[in-house]
């Protein structure tokens, strides 16, 4: 009893003792609390970043893996493009060389022969020679003729200034102007005036009256029977009826200009001319500028196409053996050969032939 009486009488004591030891170690589980806190997000913080760095490392090196593999497959990709443009270059240089020399030859052999050329222009300097030596010789004819035209042009003037003063001539009683006694030998004029003869006064026509008959009188074609008007009467614009033409279109077809016939129009080698022309438009149509390539099979699905002259049905072989108008006289239907219906015009028959001084033919 006596403890408990103490224990009852200590009780205040005890409690603030209890209330103090509480709160002191509430402060102090506080402190230790924040410590702990402080420690353990320090180690967890720790722990994160050295898992964080540990993650780091594996992405770069699996970027590096990565990235690694993708460069050496681009890698790999361009040198495949370069390998393939530079056999590509190659092989269109070779094809540009070998096009180069092909058409190098068609030109030389074909378009602009050297050899041909040179023929030809030394056949066009012979003939301009020729041509120059025949206007030439024209020429000297034609300044002859015309001196000659001249001079009887002055004879003709003279003559007839000499009849018209044939009066001036002497006579043996009195002495012309050309005839003087005081000169030694008469004037050249003089002796015109005895050649020439006299020129002759015109007489005039008189005109005959007109008696008409009487016939004319019966058919009424004199002039006295009826009274006619001097002058014709004015044409009206009504146009004539019947199946006439406009007078337009009837002039124009009077005073239409000469058109030249097909021999004038055309050259003798216009059909030569047209045969090369066409080999040449085939030639150049015949050549392939497409691009060359190897490993392609696009091109062997194209059909073959033929030329035009090899495939007609009209007879393909005999196209460039023969001419086109060479004559066979089995095929004629008459023994004579066909006649055009005009003659031929003898100046273009003269063609190429050359002429002397006086204008004849050779």
């Amino acid at each position: 009893m006596a403890t408990l009486a103490r224990l009852q009488a200590r009780s205040s004591f005890i409690e603030n003792q209890y209330y103090f030891r509480n709160s002191v170690v509430d402060a102090f589980r506080k402190k230790e609390n924040c410590a702990a806190v402080k420690i353990q997000s320090w180690f967890r913080g720790c722990q994160v970043r050295a898992y964080i760095r540990h993650l780091h490392r594996v992405a770069i090196i699996i970027q590096k893996w990565w990235r690694g593999y993708l460069s050496r497959k681009l890698y790999q990709l361009k040198v495949e493009v370069a390998y393939y443009t530079m056999k590509m270059d190659l092989y269109n240089a070779m094809a540009v060389r070998i096009q180069s020399r092909w058409r190098a030859h068609k030109v030389r052999k074909y378009c602009f022969n050297y050899f041909y050329y040179k023929q030809y222009l030394r056949a066009v300097s012979e003939a301009n020679e020729t041509i120059r030596e025949i206007l030439q010789e024209y020429a000297e004819s034609q300044e002859s003729e015309e001196k000659k035209a001249k001079l009887e042009r002055e004879e003709k003037r003279r003559e007839e200034d000499t009849r018209k003063t044939h009066y001036l001539l002497s006579t043996k009683q009195i002495p012309g102007i050309y005839n003087s006694p005081f000169r030694k030998e008469p004037d050249p004029w003089e002796l015109r005036l005895q050649k020439a003869k006299p020129l002759v006064p015109r007489r005039r026509r008189v005109q005959q009256e007109h008696c008409p008959e009487l016939t004319a009188w019966l058919a009424c074609t004199s002039v006295r029977s009826f009274p006619r008007p001097d002058g014709l009467p004015p044409i009206t614009t009504k146009p004539c009826q019947g199946p006439f033409r406009n007078i337009n279109e009837v002039l124009e077809q009077r005073y239409k200009p000469l058109e030249p016939t097909l021999r004038a129009a055309q050259p003798v080698d216009e059909l030569k001319r047209a045969r090369e022309e066409f080999r040449r438009q085939e030639r150049v149509r015949n050549i392939s500028d497409k691009m060359f390539l190897p490993f392609s099979s696009h091109h062997k699905k194209e059909n073959y196409m033929p030329s035009l002259l090899s495939s007609s049905k009209y007879n393909p072989g005999s196209c460039r053996k023969q001419d086109f108008r060479s004559e066979n006289p089995r095929r004629w239907v008459c023994d004579k050969d066909f006649q055009t219906i005009f003659p031929s015009i003898d100046l273009f028959a003269k063609y190429g032939k050359s002429y002397s001084k006086a204008g004849q033919i050779v």
